[in-house]
């Protein structure tokens, strides 16, 4: 039996994304001028976090974990995070 890596075993989840709202949202420039993007890059393990090339900052929500790591590096306020509307969001498919 073949052990899957993490990414193999993200891979198998399955994500439903509301397509009217994202539930997350950022002060993308408070976010860039406080070294708060720096920090959610740094800490999430599914990559939703990233800074594009004219320097803004992007996010995949439709990738998100919903594991709350983004939230709990929050000290300036500029992320707003909530859970996505039912049936939207992560549906986890191996333990």
């Amino acid at each position: 039996m073949k052990l899957l890596g993490t990414s193999e075993r993200l891979a198998v989840n399955r994500f439903i994304t509301d397509e009217d709202e994202s539930h997350i949202s950022l002060d993308r420039g408070s976010a860039r001028s406080t070294g708060m993007a720096e920090r959610l890059i740094a800490v999430c393990p599914a990559g939703v976090y990233r800074i594009a090339q004219d320097g803004t900052v992007t996010i995949e929500y439709a990738a998100c974990l919903e594991c709350g790591t983004c939230r709990a590096v929050d000290t300036e306020g500029v992320l707003h995070w909530r859970y996505p509307k039912g049936g939207f969001g992560v549906q986890y498919r191996e333990g």
